[in-house]
């Protein structure tokens, strides 16, 4: 889950390099957070936060396969 979020938030900002995902595991799931540089966090959120809920809809369909829960949070 890490690296999809890693791969989809690289591909929308324009600095990648700045792009971070950290994963903390706990008995209630997954958390994941985000960091990008200030500038790209507009792109990350999109207009009306669109792309970053686009990116927590794939991310809970993988965590139901996986029959784990997942939470999205961009710092």
């Amino acid at each position: 889950m890490k690296e999809l979020v890693e791969y989809i938030a690289r591909s929308v900002v324009t600095k990648p390099d700045e792009v971070v995902v950290t994963e903390e595991r706990s008995e209630s799931g997954v958390l994941l957070k985000l960091q990008v540089n200030q500038e790209d966090m507009g792109r990350v959120i999109g207009k009306q936060g669109r792309v970053v809920q686009a990116m927590r809809t794939l991310l809970r369909v993988m965590a139901v396969k996986e029959g784990t829960r997942v939470e999205l949070v961009v710092i």
